[in-house]
């Protein structure tokens, strides 16, 4: 039964408990699909097997964020989601209401430490939804006055613990046997208590020191009726409020999917081991070992990991450990997760990050990952090069294949607009993007245009907006972007798939002409990546070239060919005639021969030298390839059509210039319109 609000203006403010009650549960019947792969049953104490209706009935013991069935489940409860409401909701008015007053007696710098304790401990209250909010601000030195971010930042670590007769229940409970048969020790108390269980420190029979995490009681019902009525909220939010274009509803599913993933510890060991697959090999990167013999859906043992947070300058500096230097292997881990293979860290805050005593960077907590499928990764990539070449029209088209748009939105306003908007944000260069001022500018422009926010796009935004913000308080001069883009150019240089050729095509011929600037520009950044093989580019390259794909390239290089041998005739033979009329006094009658100022061999030039400038770059290696490609077919007919053009031209030179000699000279020549009159 749904509370009913319709009487008064008085009863606005449940309305939105109605929206949730009534309205949330007809949102969709698809089930949103898990991105890591399968997740097996659990090696000890597998989980018992749940019909549609056991999973009704008890939403919250199931393995998946199922927001119907939690719907069903509170409809029928409306006093509970009611007293919820009123208890979310209060002691945030109550909070919001004393920072005001606060700054109506000009107080605020005297109760500033007063607030940010009472913040902690609301959110701290409120559960481990709210928790999630305040690990995110914790991460933002930009945004967060010092003193909030301090108490903010113990969120990550100094939860209070439950008590251990109750993890040592869900131990044996789920993995079949008592902690001392599974464990050869097991530490007193937890070594720390996070939002959703807690960790405590052991050893197995085997010798192994291991790290053992234990689900907090009753969390999955109260996680659930929180994304309940935050969905309910956000429904009517949407519904209400025209300025939200963002599909609210679409973004609280994908969080409350990824927050069920993660209070899912077998899941959570099986995304680990596809980490450690895709970017263990990764130079200074570490990821923990997971004994899935023993975990489970409440338990997960992993191997025990000593290290440092990467915000402890003062530690870091003591042990010798380059803390900028692991931000950036940070950054370059990413990148790859992002843009190569798809399979993200989605909570990358610092209590997730840390620095081990070799200069390793561990990550930790593998329980809330997101994928980002193929074509939305391209479409990032060439995003990114568009923005960062300024290429509005391009990075306009960008959005609407990252679904941000619709395929018949009218793109000739926003083409502007995003040039307008993004000017202040890029600065002069590369060097000085802030991944934080382009996602607020760019936040701007959703509010005037009919842009959405896809779901999938929250998740990267939080991580990478999270991981600049480690970053910055490290070194407040850090980019993310600047350190991002050779890693980009890296791969629109040597990245083989079609929608990359095409955007290389786009970013480097305009109108006809090659835009020599933007090679240099990608092949400066390209060096600077790591795991840049630049006997690999020249294979990919020539294969490219070579290949039907690349025959409008050919077609390219023929005519600035024959441009510049052109060009370079005849400059060659003004010269000679200068010389030889210099040489016997001779008077120039006839007309100079055309000249045609051509940057062209500077240019090439100047990208030989980039080249040989570039780590791994060997000389004797390409000089090997020239026999090879002088036979090629390709090869043959491109010097056959050099030759052909050439010859078109000089004979039209040769006939215009025979024609001008023939008339008188001093002869006025008549434009067409008066010689006709």
């Amino acid at each position: 039964m749904a509370l009913n609000t319709t009487q008064d203006s008085a009863q606005h403010f449940s309305g939105a408990i109605d929206i949730i009650d009534a309205e949330v549960i007809t949102v969709t019947g698809e089930e949103m699909t898990p991105t890591a792969a399968t997740v097996p049953e659990p090696v000890l104490a597998a989980p018992r097997p749940r019909t549609l209706a056991t999973k009704a009935q008890d939403p919250f013991e199931s393995y998946g964020y199922d927001p119907e069935a939690i719907a069903a489940h509170y409809r029928r409860r409306p006093f509970q989601v009611w007293a919820r409401f009123v208890g979310i909701f209060l002691p945030l008015i109550s909070f919001f209401a004393q920072l005001w007053l606060d700054a109506r007696a000009g107080r605020t710098a005297e109760n500033e430490s007063k607030r940010a304790a009472q913040l902690r401990t609301m959110l701290t209250n409120l559960g481990p939804a709210y928790i999630k909010i305040g690990q995110a601000l914790s991460t933002r030195p930009d945004l967060v006055p010092p003193v909030f971010l301090e108490e903010l930042t113990t969120l990550q670590d100094q939860i209070p613990p439950f008590a251990n007769a109750t993890a040592y229940r869900f131990i044996e409970e789920e993995l079949g046997a008592p902690p001392s048969q599974i464990y050869a020790e097991i530490s007193e108390s937890p070594i720390a208590a996070a939002s959703l269980g807690q960790v405590y420190k052991g050893k197995l029979h085997s010798g192994e020191d291991v790290a053992i995490k234990v689900q907090r009681p009753g969390l999955a019902r109260n996680i659930a009726l929180d994304l309940h009525i935050l969905r309910g909220l956000a429904r009517f939010a949407t519904n209400r409020i025209s300025q939200i274009r963002s599909d609210l509803v679409a973004i609280m599913d994908e969080f409350g999917e990824r927050i069920f993933e993660e209070m899912d510890y077998t899941h959570e060991g099986e995304n680990a081991q596809r980490f450690a697959k895709l970017y263990g090999h990764i130079s200074d990167i570490y990821v923990p070992h997971i004994y899935p013999q023993y975990t489970a859906r409440r338990v997960l043992t992993m191997e025990w990991i000593e290290g440092t947070k990467l915000t402890n300058i003062d530690k870091l500096n003591s042990l010798g450990i380059d803390a900028t230097h692991l931000i950036d292997v940070g950054v370059q881990c990413s990148l790859r997760q992002l843009l190569e293979h798809g399979f993200f860290h989605a909570d990358p805050h610092p209590g997730n990050l840390l620095a081990m005593a070799d200069g390793k960077l561990a990550y930790l907590d593998f329980g809330m990952m997101s994928e980002v499928k193929p074509y939305q990764r391209y479409g990032l990539i060439e995003a990114v090069v568009h923005m960062v070449n300024r290429d509005f029209e391009g990075l306009a088209n960008d959005y609407v294949k990252l679904e941000f748009l619709t395929p018949d939105t009218d793109l000739t306003p926003i083409i502007p607009a995003l040039a307008n908007v993004f000017s202040n944000a890029l600065g002069a260069s590369v060097a000085e993007l802030n991944f934080k001022s382009i996602t607020d500018e760019f936040s701007a422009l959703m509010y005037e245009y009919p842009f959405r926010v896809p779901a999938y796009y929250a998740l990267i935004i939080r991580s990478l907006v999270t991981l600049e913000g480690i970053a910055i308080n490290v070194d407040p001069n850090f980019k993310v972007l600047s350190k991002a883009y050779p890693y980009v150019a890296k791969r629109l240089l040597t990245d083989q798939s079609p929608e990359l050729r095409a955007s290389l095509q786009d970013l480097l011929f305009k109108d006809g002409s090659f835009r020599w600037n933007r090679l240099e520009n990608l092949l400066r950044n390209a060096r600077s990546s790591d795991e840049y093989d630049m006997d690999r580019l020249i294979d990919q390259t020539l294969e490219f070239l070579f290949s039907d794909r690349g025959s409008f390239l050919r077609d390219r290089i023929v005519g600035e060919l024959v441009n510049s041998l052109d060009n370079f005739g005849q400059s060659t033979v003004k010269s000679l005639t200068t010389a030889v009329q210099r040489r016997f006094g001779l008077k120039q009658d006839l007309p100079p021969a055309a000249t045609v100022a051509s940057n062209d061999l500077d240019n090439l030039r100047r990208i030989l030298d980039i080249l040989k400038d570039t780590p791994g770059f060997d000389a004797a290696q390409v000089a090997t390839r020239i026999p090879t490609l002088l036979f090629k077919p390709e090869t043959q007919a491109m010097g056959q059509q050099v030759v052909a053009k050439l010859a078109q031209r000089g004979l039209a030179r040769l006939i215009r210039n025979l024609l001008l000699e023939g008339e008188p000279v001093g002869q006025p020549q008549l434009s067409p319109s008066r010689a006709g009159s």
